[in-house]
C-alpha cells in the first residue's frame, strides 16, 4: 500500500530503516503530489531502491534539526522548494509577503531567506564532508552569477555561496538517478564531473568532458554590465541538450563548469514518473494546521507536458525546464484522471489539463529532434516560424477521454492558453471546443501590453494579434450561446515601456471597456532575459540598449495609468498625462483619462522625450520593483484579476 516517504526519525524507524540513503531538505513543506518537485525526485529515487526521508521546513538557526536522520548513506538533497524563497518572502516591492502558500497554514517565516544557502550551510556544520546535492527553481536559476534584486548586485553562483557540491538544473530526475548511481558505487562525489545538467566547481587547469561555449569571469561579470549581459546570451543560447554546450566562470583560484543540459524526458519516461505512487495531498502532520493551502491549486489539476517554446523574455521557463516540449500518452493522463476522481472529495471537476503552455503537446517542428532550438530566433514571436508544426488534434482527443470518464461532469483549462498558437491552427476545432466546454466563465490570457516596443523587448506577438483572438473569441462564444469572459494578463514597467507606453495601453484599455482591479509590476527575478534587460539596459538576446524603468516613482505612474479609474490613482495619472505632455487627457470629456483635480490650476510639466532617461539617468536614492516569475512551478498569488465585465465590448451583453 502507498504511503508517505518519512517525515520524522519515528516514520524512518517503522520502516525498518536505520539510515537513510538520501536526506531531503525543503523548504517547503512536505506534499506528495506530482505539481512539487520533492514529490517527484523523491518517488523516483524511491523507485529506483533508494531510502529517502524529506526534512520539510527544519529550524534554520541551528544545525541540530539537520541531524534528525543522522548521517546519510550517500548525501542531502536540498531545495529551497517550489520556488525561489526571496520571491516566496517578499513582493514586487520588495515588501513581506504575509502567507506563504507553501508552508501548513500558509503561514510565513517557516524558510530562511537564501534557503539553499542556509540549508546548506548548517549541514556543512553538522557533517562537514557529507555530498551536498542542491537542486530545484532556486538553485537552477542562480547557477551562473546573477543579478539579484534584492541586494541590487551580481551576486556568485548560489554554488559557491552555498558550498554544495555540485548543482543540479532543469528537470532532475534522470540528472539525480545517475548521481545517486554514482554515489552507490563509491564514486566520491568531487570525482563527478561528466554529468550532464549538472555544475561543478574544480580548479581551473582540470581537464573539462564537454566542449566549452562560453568562459567568463565573476570579477568581470560583476562590474561591467555589457560583459554580463553579453554572458546571459550565451548561456541562454546554449539550454539545449542537443546543441548546447558547456559554459565556464572563473572565481579566483576555482572553476565552475555548467555541463551541457540533460536530454528531457521522452514519453514513456514522463508517463513512469507520472505513474508513481503518490499519495496526490499533503501530510497528515500538517492537518491541525489546515493544511498547505498550495495544493488547492493543483489538487484536481494534471501536467500533461513539460516546456514551452513560446520563450517569453520575462519568463524562466527556457533557463530551466527548457524550449523544447515534450508530452504525456493520453493514456497516462487517463490514468491519473481515473485516480482524481476515486479522490473521496472530488465534485466532477477536473480544473485543469495544462502546464507551461496549456496547448503545447510537440515540439514547435521536426528540426529540434534533430537539431535542437534555433538559437537566434523565437518559435512564435514576433511572427509563427514557417516551420511551426501546429496541430490541437492530439490535445482535443486526451480531453475528450478525460471528459468521457464515469464521474467527470467537467473538464477546465486553466494553464495558459498561447493564443498566437491558436490562431496559427488551420483548423478552429480546438478554439470552439475550448469556448464551448472547457472555460469555466473565463479566460485568462496574457497579452501583457499593446505597445509594439515593449512587446518586442518582452518577445511577446503584436497586439493585434490579441485583437484578432479576441473577436474570434467572442464570436465563438455568440456562436455557442455562453456569456463568458475574458481576462487579459498586463504587466506595468517592464523594460522597454516609458511612461508614453503606459499612456498607450491606459488609452487602448478604455477604448476596450477594461478595467483591471490588479496589475502585476514587472519582477526582475533571476533566470531571465527581462531581469538581465532591468540591470544592464541592454537586450541581453539582441545586444540593444533598453529604456529601464527604474526609478520607484516612475514605476507608480506607469502603474497608475493601467487602473487610470480608480480615484485613488487620478492624482498621478494626472502627474503623468502632464509628464507626457498629453493634457488633453485630462478633463470631463469621453475621450479624457482622468477629471481635473478639484478646484486650483494644474501645474503644468515639459513632456519627457520618448525613450529618453532610463538606466543611466535613475535617481540613485529610488528603489524599484517587478513581475511575476513565470516558470516550470507554481508561486505565490499575484492577484491580478478583473472585475466580471466583458472584455473589449465593455459591457454584459
Amino acid at each position: 500500500m502507498s504511503q508517505f516517504l518519512p517525515l520524522t526519525r519515528a516514520e524512518m524507524e517503522a520502516r525498518g530503516w536505520d539510515a537513510p540513503d538520501f536526506v531531503y531538505v525543503t523548504g517547503d513543506a512536505y506534499v506528495d503530489h506530482p505539481s512539487f518537485g520533492v514529490a517527484i525526485i523523491s518517488r523516483v529515487l524511491e523507485d529506483a531502491g533508494y531510502r529517502v526521508a524529506i526534512l520539510a521546513q527544519p529550524d534554520y538557526k541551528s544545525c541540530d534539526a539537520f541531524r534528525a536522520y543522522g548521517r546519510p548513506r550517500l548525501g542531502f538533497l536540498v531545495t529551497a522548494g517550489n520556488i525561489d524563497s526571496m520571491v516566496a518572502h517578499y513582493t514586487a516591492a520588495k515588501k513581506k509577503r504575509s502567507r506563504d502558500f507553501y508552508s501548513p497554514g500558509g503561514k510565513a517565516g517557516l524558510r530562511p531567506d537564501r534557503a539553499t544557502i542556509v540549508y546548506c550551510n548548517r549541514i556543512r556544520e553538522a557533517y562537514g564532508d557529507v555530498p551536498i546535492i542542491i537542486g530545484g527553481l532556486e538553485a537552477s536559476l542562480r547557477r551562473f552569477a546573477h543579478y539579484d534584486y534584492w541586494d541590487n548586485k551580481v551576486r556568485r553562483s548560489i554554488l559557491v555561496d552555498s558550498r554544495a557540491d555540485i548543482l543540479t538544473y532543469g528537470m532532475g530526475e534522470k540528472i539525480l538517478l545517475r548521481v545517486a548511481e554514482l554515489l552507490a558505487k563509491g564514486v566520491p562525489v568531487k570525482k563527478i564531473r561528466d554529468v550532464r545538467g549538472t555544475v561543478y566547481l574544480c580548479s581551473p587547469e582540470d581537464k573539462l568532458h564537454y566542449p566549452v561555449a562560453g568562459e567568463f569571469d565573476y570579477n568581470v561579470l560583476k562590474t561591467d554590465r555589457r560583459a554580463y549581459a553579453e554572458a546571459f546570451g550565451v548561456q541562454y543560447k546554449n539550454q539545449d541538450a542537443i546543441s548546447g554546450q558547456a559554459i565556464t566562470e572563473r572565481y579566483d583560484a576555482k572553476l565552475l563548469v555548467q555541463n551541457p543540459p540533460m536530454p528531457p524526458l521522452e514519453r514513456e519516461e514522463l508517463d513512469r514518473v507520472y505513474a508513481l505512487p503518490y499519495m496526490r495531498t499533503y501530510h497528515p502532520a500538517y492537518e491541525a494546521a489546515g493544511g498547505v493551502p498550495a495544493i488547492e491549486e493543483v489538487r484536481f489539476s494534471i501536467t500533461h507536458n513539460r516546456g514551452c517554446f513560446g520563450a517569453c523574455n520575462f519568463c524562466a521557463l527556457a533557463f530551466h525546464q527548457g524550449r523544447t516540449v515534450r508530452s504525456r500518452s493520453i493514456e497516462s493522463v487517463v490514468e491519473e484522471a481515473r485516480k482524481i476522481t476515486a479522490m473521496p472529495d472530488f465534485k466532477g471537476y477536473i480544473h485543469d489539463i495544462g502546464g507551461p503552455t496549456a496547448n503545447f503537446r510537440y515540439p514547435a517542428c521536426k528540426k529540434q529532434l534533430t537539431d535542437g532550438v534555433c538559437a537566434g530566433r523565437k518559435c512564435l514571436a514576433p511572427k509563427p516560424c514557417p516551420n511551426l508544426e501546429v496541430d490541437h488534434s492530439e490535445y482535443i482527443s486526451l480531453i475528450e477521454q478525460v471528459e468521457a470518464l464515469p464521474k467527470v461532469k467537467r473538464v477546465f483549462i486553466r494553464s495558459g492558453i498561447r493564443f498566437d498558437y491558436l490562431l496559427a491552427d488551420k483548423s478552429d476545432a480546438f478554439f470552439r471546443k475550448l469556448v464551448r466546454d472547457n472555460v469555466s466563465g473565463q479566460l485568462k490570457v496574457a497579452p501583457e501590453h499593446c505597445s509594439a516596443d515593449v512587446l518586442r523587448c518582452m518577445g511577446k506577438p503584436d497586439y493585434s494579434v490579441y485583437s484578432r483572438f479576441r473577436e474570434k473569441y467572442f464570436a465563438l462564444c455568440d456562436a455557442v450561446g455562453k456569456e463568458q469572459y475574458l481576462v487579459p494578463y498586463l504587466m506595468s514597467s517592464h523594460p522597454g515601456s516609458t511612461l508614453h507606453d503606459a499612456v498607450e495601453l491606459a488609452l487602448c484599455l478604455k477604448r476596450e471597456g477594461y478595467a483591471p482591479e490588479q496589475v502585476q509590476d514587472f519582477y526582475p527575478t533571476p533566470g531571465t532575459a527581462s531581469t538581465v534587460m532591468y540591470y544592464t539596459g541592454i537586450n541581453p538576446l539582441t545586444g540593444k540598449d533598453v529604456y529601464v524603468a527604474t526609478d520607484y516613482h516612475e514605476k507608480q505612474l506607469q502603474r497608475a495609468l493601467l487602473q487610470y479609474n480608480r480615484p485613488q490613482s487620478a492624482e498621478l495619472v494626472r502627474e503623468a498625462l502632464m509628464l507626457c505632455g498629453r493634457e488633453d487627457l485630462i478633463g470631463h470629456g469621453k475621450h479624457c483619462l482622468v477629471k481635473p483635480a478639484g478646484g486650483g490650476s494644474e501645474k503644468k510639466y515639459a513632456p519627457s522625450p520618448r525613450g529618453k532617461g532610463g538606466r543611466e539617468n535613475r535617481p540613485s536614492s529610488r528603489t524599484a520593483g517587478g513581475k511575476r516569475n513565470s516558470s516550470a512551478s507554481a508561486q505565490p498569488k499575484d492577484g491580478r484579476s478583473a472585475k466580471n465585465s466583458r472584455n473589449s465590448r465593455g459591457k454584459k451583453r
